[in-house]
């Protein structure tokens, strides 16, 4: 009897460029990664990880947000998603609440540039299971001050894995 297991990827980087992106009351403005692309290589689950960094005097209790875009076919994305890393905004929180999927949410404190790690999430989880074709991420924050101006100082990962029989 064969023996189910994962077959872990290297980690690759996600194209997502937060810095110095601005507060949104409403978190309904924020900034989109480049798509990832599970045509080809077909993981049955990716897990994302990072980490976000505030800029100067954040408000204490507020919250990063971040979001998990998908489609179905491939081709098209919900409230005016597209492929590439870029700044976005939803309708309303309504309609973004109905097309995306809340992935993680950080509360910040009131200390300055304080860079906040995200454990790892599940994509597939985020869907009943199933892989989108294709999928991204998208960052808001009501923090009331800009996140992080260094660039270096925002970074996220995913690992993909597929199963293997030994």
């Amino acid at each position: 009897m064969a023996t189910i297991k994962p077959a872990y990827t290297n980690s690759a980087t996600i194209v997502i460029s937060p810095a110095s992106l601005a507060t949104s009351s409403t978190r309904v403005a924020g900034r989109q990664s480049d798509v990832v692309d599970n045509t080809s290589s077909l993981f049955l689950d990716c897990l994302v990880t990072g980490k976000v960094t505030t800029g100067t005097s954040p408000t204490a209790g507020k919250q990063i947000d971040i979001w998990v875009f998908a489609s179905e076919d491939g081709t098209n994305y919900p409230e005016g998603f597209s492929t590439a890393d870029a700044a976005r905004s939803a309708n309303s929180e309504n309609t973004r609440n109905s097309a995306l999927r809340l992935a993680a949410t950080v509360i910040v404190d009131s200390t300055s540039d304080r860079t906040y790690y995200v454990a790892p999430f599940s994509i597939a989880a985020l869907y009943g299971g199933n892989m989108p074709r294709k999928w991204g991420l998208w960052v808001v924050h009501d923090t009331a001050v800009n996140l992080n101006a260094t660039a270096g100082n925002h970074a996220w990962t995913y690992t993909g894995f597929h199963a293997i029989s030994v």
